[in-house]
């Protein structure tokens, strides 16, 4: 079986042998069990997880509450760039909501790849950039949207958290609490 980054990148441009293997050298895929943390508070983040398979979760505490701020799933990545960019300690955690299989890239070992295969900068770009327009968008939509349609948002473009992330996790992601979600839950659910 090939290596699941190598065929992800492989549907932006076509890969010769060697930059296969330099792919494989440099972002090792590693099984996380659900539970386990990746990135805590306070630490600085040295890597950043391309999903294979899987969920993370990335929450605040606050006053002891968990706030969720986003989940990432397959082929999305959870990196926290201020952290990673700037060695600032992070001010969120990372945390598998479920068994999640991930790509570790590492920026030291991501800049050796780039001076070795320059063109993979330009794909990282690219892709950045559509990562970041695509975060833009949803926190545009998140912020002037009312409960009812970041839910409705969620079932239209992420239906899958829907099944895979406890109520109160998403809820939390929401800005609800578990109750108003319960609430808006039911008045789709009568309406249809």
């Amino acid at each position: 079986m090939e290596n699941a980054l190598v065929e992800m990148m492989s549907n932006f441009i076509d890969l010769t042998h060697e930059e296969k293997q330099g792919i494989v050298e440099a972002f090792p895929i590693k099984t996380y069990p659900k539970g386990t943390i990746l990135l805590k508070e306070g630490q600085i983040a040295k890597d950043a997880f391309s999903v294979i398979k899987g969920c993370i979760r990335e929450f605040t505490i606050e006053d002891g509450n968990e706030n969720t701020t986003n989940f990432y799933t397959e082929f999305q990545s959870a990196v926290n760039f201020d952290s990673m960019a700037n060695g600032k300690p992070s001010k969120c955690y990372f945390m598998c909501t479920e068994e999640t299989t991930v790509a570790i890239l590492n920026a030291e070992k991501e800049n050796a790849l780039y001076k070795k295969f320059p063109r993979f900068g330009e794909v990282c770009r690219v892709e950045m950039e559509k990562m970041l327009g695509a975060s833009q968008e949803e926190l545009a939509v998140f912020k002037n949207a009312t409960p009812k349609d970041r839910y409705l948002n969620v079932l239209k473009n992420r239906p899958e958290l829907i099944e895979r992330v406890p109520q109160y996790q998403l809820a939390s992601y929401l800005g609800i609490k578990p109750e108003t979600l319960s609430r808006i839950r039911r008045r789709i659910v009568t309406r249809n």
